[in-house]
């Protein structure tokens, strides 16, 4: 097991958001966190990387509890958080963004990270800003990866891209799903995490409310309905 979190308690300021969540991550298995807005998906993940610290619980990163580590200790450990606002540098080049992510002992280098984003390629000189939606998503995935994670913490991915693009981050996602790279992804689109996921959790005011393989949530039409207002 890769990533346990247990019991966790998580708020911004007054705010209670996460109740007592667990949920793990085995070595090279891809887990969804599926939910209606405000459900807690995106705190999950700020918790597990750092930038949100759980007041309660315990987060174990590969047996080690990283719980209240400041976010820089996190991501030196080798957990990445590609945030669904991409937070790229939109006034640098896309070969500058990759630049300063690198590090020596990733085992994703440069020419690596670009073969799987050839988009990339053809626009190192380009800035930031000038890129589109998609491919500032492929900046940031790329850029997450030459960092060198053993987990990678993918937040909300085909937020507002066309459906061509989806499929072009879902095809990366596989990619990277068959090189064994763990993954905890948050999606609002269920279908796709569906067809990514070996796992899946939906959450509920910050409660874990479903846990199991997509084949056990398609065929649970109660949870799907109540939960993801699809089906029923």
């Amino acid at each position: 097991m890769i990533l346990e979190v247990k019991g966790i308690d998580t708020y911004y300021g007054l705010g209670h958001i996460l109740h007592g969540l667990s949920l793990n991550v085995n070595e090279g298995e891809v887990v969804a966190i599926l939910g209606r807005n405000g459900a807690g998906k995106t705190t999950t993940l700020r918790s597990v990387s750092g930038l949100t610290p759980p007041r309660a619980g315990a987060i174990r990163y590969k047996g080690r509890d990283i719980a209240g580590l400041d976010a820089y200790k996190i991501s030196q450990m080798g957990v990445a958080l590609v945030p669904e606002t991409r937070d790229i540098f939109s006034f640098l080049s896309v070969k500058e963004n990759l630049v300063i992510a690198q590090r020596k002992s990733s085992r994703w280098q440069m020419d690596t990270v670009l073969e799987r984003f050839p988009s990339l390629k053809e626009r190192m000189k380009n800035k930031g800003r000038e890129l589109s939606g998609g491919e500032q998503q492929m900046l940031a995935i790329a850029r997450a990866l030459l960092t060198g994670p053993d987990l990678l913490l993918l937040d909300e991915p085909s937020q507002g891209l066309a459906p061509l693009v989806v499929d072009t981050v879902m095809g990366t996602i596989r990619t990277l799903k068959q090189e064994r790279v763990s993954m905890l992804l948050v999606e609002q689109n269920a279908e796709m995490a569906l067809q990514l996921a070996d796992r899946v959790y939906i959450i509920d005011h910050g409660t874990v409310v479903f846990e199991g393989t997509p084949a056990k949530l398609r065929a649970d039409t109660q949870v799907t309905s109540t939960y993801l207002g699809v089906g029923g």
